[in-house]
């Protein structure tokens, strides 16, 4: 087989699983989101659909299709519907360049491949999210403003500035981590962590990745785009049916990309702890599918905990938002940066 088209081939089928994982975990999440904050508030949760409720997902995406899809008549009509795409695309996008496995060696089609289980190793892997991800927000300012809407608007602009406010810390969070690996490529990093973690090494630039986390993805304490109680739904209050349901798509498909890039900069990516591969000496296939569980379980512990605080903790006032953002995580982001140089320097 030509090696152009069997590499084609692979990369395809790479895109078909990660977008198959995706979904199916946002599924997934609808669900735990659910029981989770049931058991918090100390209540049932959903119980009537399926056996325990399992097919309340099904029901929730059946309902999004069914119900009707209504375009007010006073919105911009194009960019109303380009909003959600626009949001949606971004946020499927950012999953690309995260390692979720060691790359090996097989033998297909009568010659040698390199599978990376990434859909692309790109050198720049953190440059590239960072410039996908920050595009989300175009999708929301512009959902808002087409709307037509007050509310919908000033749920708009309060993501635009959340964003700003919050993309620098984050990205000066991942400078110190990019010092230490000496590379932007997510596999290096990762094997940059095979001893010791980057949450141990670095453990100022993982809260201030985490908080600046929970602000990029607009969930609680920091929803305040859509902030029921001031702004009625936000920037998709004349959304309906798919088009909402974009919206709420995106926005968990950014929890998972979040959970997930926390995992690989800080957590090991899909490092096993403690030697246990090696101590186990397991063929090479048990040792790639070992790696891929324990990627999962980090990524799905880290989203537990995004609904965890979800949950437990009330919403900020915005401007506590933006203090945080601009008055305490920038000069910490920065002064990590200053203490990871001079760690480097005295060490290296």
């Amino acid at each position: 087989m030509d090696p152009v088209i069997l590499n084609l081939i692979i990369v395809l089928v790479k895109i078909v699983v990660v977008l198959i994982g995706i979904f199916v975990t946002i599924l997934i999440l609808t669900l735990a989101e659910r029981r989770v904050s049931g058991f918090i508030q100390d209540r049932l949760g959903p119980n009537r659909v399926g056996p325990f409720g399992l097919l309340q997902p099904i029901a929730d995406a059946l309902k999004f299709f069914v119900k009707e899809d209504i375009i007010p008549s006073h919105v911009e009509k194009a960019l109303y519907i380009l909003g959600p795409m626009l949001i949606l695309i971004p946020a499927l996008m950012t999953f690309a360049v995260i390692p979720f496995g060691d790359q090996i060696y097989t033998y297909l089609g009568g010659q040698l491949v390199d599978i990376r289980f990434q859909v692309a190793d790109l050198n720049v892997g953190i440059l590239y999210i960072l410039a996908i991800a920050s595009l989300g927000v175009y999708g929301t300012v512009i959902g808002g403003w087409a709307s037509n809407n007050k509310y919908s608007l000033m749920g708009g602009l309060r993501s635009s500035s959340q964003m700003i406010s919050y993309e620098i810390p984050m990205g000066l969070s991942i400078v110190s981590v990019v010092m230490m690996s000496g590379s932007l490529r997510l596999q290096d990093i990762v094997h940059d962590q095979a001893q010791l973690w980057n949450i141990i090494r670095q453990p100022l630039a993982f809260v201030i990745f985490m908080v600046s986390a929970f602000a990029e993805t607009n969930r609680l304490p920091f929803d305040l785009p859509e902030a029921e109680q001031e702004l009625v739904g936000g920037y998709h209050t004349e959304y309906s049916s798919m088009k909402f349901a974009a919206f709420m798509l995106s926005e968990y498909a950014n929890l998972i990309t979040s959970s997930a890039l926390m995992v690989t900069l800080f957590l090991g990516g899909w490092q096993v702890p403690f030697g246990i591969l090696e101590f186990l000496n397991l063929p090479i296939l048990w040792e790639q599918l070992i790696q891929i569980l324990s990627f999962v379980i980090k990524t799905g512990f880290m989203l537990f905990f995004f609904i965890w605080v979800r949950w437990t903790l009330p919403r900020f006032r915005y401007d506590q938002l933006m203090n945080l953002g601009w008055k305490s995580l920038l000069p910490l982001a920065l002064f990590n940066i200053v203490l990871t140089g001079l760690g480097i320097a005295i060490f290296s």
